[in-house]
C-alpha cells in the first residue's frame, strides 16, 4: 500500500509538472532561439556540417606517398632549399577535458568523472545555444581552464630571455620571442580557436612588444579528424570571437589580439568534406615556400594529430623517431628543418630527422 501511495504521489507531481511547466519551458526556448535567430541558424548549419563530416569525411585516409628520402638521396644538394619550422601545439581544449583522459589525471578519475563531466558540458552547450553566443563546448572547442594554464606557462617561458641553455636553443628561443637582432620569423596558425588562443597567450609578450606582428590563419593547418571539435565555428574571413573561458582570463586581452593582430584574410570557414590530411600537409609545405612567406623561420600553431601525421609523412620511412609515435605535449614547441626539392614529379618535401629539436615541453 505504501509503494502504491508513493507511486500515486509521484505520478501526480509528474502530471502537474507536465501541465504547468512544459508549456512555459517550450515558449522560453522558442523565444530564445527566435531572438537569437542568426546565431541559431549558424549553429544549425554547423551541426548539419558536423553530421556530414562524421558520415562522409575521410580526413585520416590517404594513399601512403613515396618515401621522401627516395627524392632527396639522389638529388643535387644545390637544388635543395630549406626553412626552419617550429610546431607549437595548442593547450588542452574543452573537448579534451570531456573525452580524453590526458596526463593530468588517472584512468579511474577519468572514468568516474566522465558522465558528470559530459552532463556539465551538454548543459553548458545548451546555455550557449539559448543565449545566442557564437561559442561552443564541442564545435571548435576552445582552451579549457587547464589549457589556459598550459599556454600561460608557455608565455612565461617565452616572456624572459633564456638562461642556462645551449647556444642553439638560445637562438631558437630568441627567434620565437622576436628579439632585436634575431632572424625574422612569421607566425602561422590553424583556424581553430584553441590554436589561435595558444598563439595569442603563448606569444603575448612578443605581440605586445611588436604590434605590427600578426598571427596569419591558413586553412591547411586545420586538424586532421572528422570530430566536431575540428570544425571551425568562425565564418569565412570573419574575426575570431573569444570564448567564454578566454574572456574570463587575465593572461592577456584575447579579443584585442584576435581583432588587431590576427589576420583572417585567408580563412575559408572550414575544410571541404573531400579533403584529407595529406592534401593539407602538402598545401602547407607549398605555402611555407611560397612568396607569401619570405622569412626563413616559420612558427606554426596547430594540432597533435596533424603534427604527428606530418612527421610520419615527411621524415624518411626507415628512420625511427619519437615524433612518429608520440604527440607533441600540450603547449609544447618543437623545431626542425623542412627541405624542398623540385623534381620531375613536382615539388617534394622532407624533414631532416637530425634537425628535430625540443624547445619547450617535448613529446
Amino acid at each position: 500500500m505504501v509503494d502504491s501511495a508513493e507511486g500515486f504521489i509521484f505520478a501526480s507531481y509528474l502530471a502537474w509538472a507536465k501541465a504547468n511547466l512544459l508549456r512555459p519551458i517550450i515558449l522560453f526556448v522558442v523565444a530564445c532561439l527566435v531572438f537569437n535567430l542568426p546565431t541559431f541558424i549558424h549553429r544549425v548549419r554547423l551541426t548539419i556540417q558536423g553530421v556530414l563530416y562524421l558520415i562522409f569525411c575521410n580526413d585520416k585516409s590517404w594513399k601512403k606517398p613515396k618515401d621522401p628520402a627516395s627524392y632527396f638521396n639522389s638529388i643535387d644538394k644545390s637544388k635543395v632549399t630549406k626553412k626552419t619550422v617550429v610546431f607549437v601545439r595548442h593547450g588542452e581544449s574543452t573537448w579534451n577535458d570531456t573525452f580524453n583522459k590526458g596526463s593530468h589525471r588517472s584512468a579511474l578519475v577519468f572514468v568516474l568523472g566522465f558522465i558528470p563531466g559530459l552532463i556539465k558540458s551538454v548543459l553548458y552547450e545548451t546555455y550557449l545555444v539559448l543565449s545566442g553566443k557564437v561559442d561552443s563546448w564541442f564545435y571548435d572547442s576552445p582552451l579549457s581552464y587547464l589549457g589556459l594554464g598550459q599556454v600561460d606557462d608557455l608565455g612565461k617561458f617565452l616572456g624572459k630571455k633564456p638562461v642556462g641553455v645551449s647556444d642553439e636553443e638560445a637562438k631558437m628561443i630568441s627567434i620565437l620571442r622576436g628579439d632585436a637582432g634575431a632572424p625574422e620569423s612569421k607566425i602561422l596558425c590553424s583556424s581553430l580557436r584553441r590554436a589561435i588562443s595558444t598563439m595569442a597567450a603563448g606569444f603575448r609578450e612578443r605581440l605586445s612588444r611588436r604590434p605590427g606582428d600578426k598571427i596569419l590563419v591558413i586553412p591547411s593547418l586545420q586538424e586532421i579528424s572528422r570530430n566536431p571539435d575540428t570544425l571551425s565555428i568562425t565564418p569565412a574571413q570573419k574575426q575570431v570571437t573569444a570564448s567564454w573561458i578566454d574572456k574570463g582570463s587575465k593572461i592577456c586581452d584575447f579579443q584585442k589580439i584576435f581583432t588587431q593582430q590576427t589576420d583572417m584574410s585567408l580563412h575559408k570557414g572550414n575544410k571541404p568534406i573531400k579533403t584529407n590530411g595529406l592534401l593539407r600537409m602538402n598545401e602547407f609545405c607549398d605555402f611555407v615556400f611560397s612568396p607569401n612567406v619570405q622569412e626563413e623561420y616559420v612558427i606554426v600553431g596547430g594540432h597533435s594529430i596533424w603534427f604527428r601525421s606530418f612527421f610520419r609523412t615527411f621524415i624518411p620511412y626507415n628512420t625511427d623517431h619519437v615524433s612518429k609515435k608520440r604527440k607533441v605535449v600540450n603547449a609544447g614547441c618543437v623545431s626542425f628543418t623542412l627541405l624542398k626539392a623540385t623534381t620531375n614529379e613536382g615539388d617534394k618535401y622532407m624533414v631532416d630527422p637530425q634537425s628535430v629539436q625540443v624547445i619547450y615541453g617535448g613529446f
